[in-house]
């Protein structure tokens, strides 16, 4: 089994979290595999959300010619199987509030227009990306113009604030055999939370502090109305059993792809 793998990284990120805007914007710690999706998507071309709100703009839903499906990258690319392994100590990013003013005019009814942003944003964020070989011609597409450092717009991490940088692109194989340590199996990449988990010991190989970082993160959009659908990922150095699917391993270490 192939795969591609990238280093995805940026001096700042921010992954906004849709339940809370009342003082301050709040980011998700890692990116989600909504947001990378739209990362793909970018390079490869695919139109966003705007381009589909652009499409129905002044059309009632049910009439001919409104389009009520996903946004194209979205419905192209979910059905890659994506791995995300944090490349930070424990799985965590350093944060810190930034404020800035929006001053169009139109943002806010107060005396001047001016409109004061609070925004939470991660700092020198960096993640290790696995895309699975599925055998589809979008898979081909991706590979082709992340090998070849292409890019029809330009990824950002979450907003335009926060340009990508993509390094160390390459095909890997994958093994279905994984990496065992004393019997016990452990995961090097963010995974979802089954309610049969149980963790055991933290692996003595290696100098590893003990942790267990998790986060409600969206994994899919509800087609409806394109909400997050959540799951909680987990980020540990403790064993996993069970070992949840679609794990391989590639170097000694497992990756679960969501």
């Amino acid at each position: 089994m192939k795969a591609i793998s990238f280093e995805l990284s940026g001096k700042t990120a921010c992954f906004r979290k849709p339940d809370v805007n009342q003082f301050a914007y709040f980011t998700y710690n890692n990116i989600h595999k909504v947001a990378l999706l739209g990362l793909l998507g970018a390079i490869i071309g695919l139109g966003g959300y705007t381009q589909l709100h652009d499409k129905n703009r002044g059309l009632k839903k049910g009439k001919l010619g409104y389009d009520d499906g996903y946004p194209e990258f979205y419905e192209k690319l979910k059905e890659l199987k994506i791995s995300i392994v944090p490349l930070a100590p424990c799985g965590y990013f350093s944060k810190k509030i930034q404020v800035f003013n929006n001053s169009v005019g139109y943002a806010s009814r107060e005396e001047g227009g001016n409109l004061i942003v609070r925004e939470q944003w991660l700092e020198n964020p960096a993640w290790q990306i696995l895309i699975l070989d599925d055998e589809s011609e979008v898979y081909a597409t991706l590979k082709e113009y992340l090998v070849g450092k292409k890019s029809v717009f330009i990824p950002y991490l979450g907003k335009n604030d926060h340009p990508a940088k993509i390094d160390e692109v390459k095909e890997v194989e994958l093994k279905r055999d994984l990496f065992v340590i004393d019997d016990e199996i452990y995961i090097d990449s963010l995974f979802a939370k089954e309610e049969s988990l149980s963790l055991g010991w933290v692996r003595e190989d290696i100098d590893v502090p003990e942790f267990i970082f998790q986060e409600v993160s969206p994994t899919s959009l509800q087609k409806e109305y394109h909400f997050y659908e959540y799951k909680t990922m987990i980020f540990t150095s403790k064993a996993v059993e069970p070992v949840p699917e679609d794990t391989f391993c590639y170097e000694n270490k497992n990756y679960t792809f969501i």
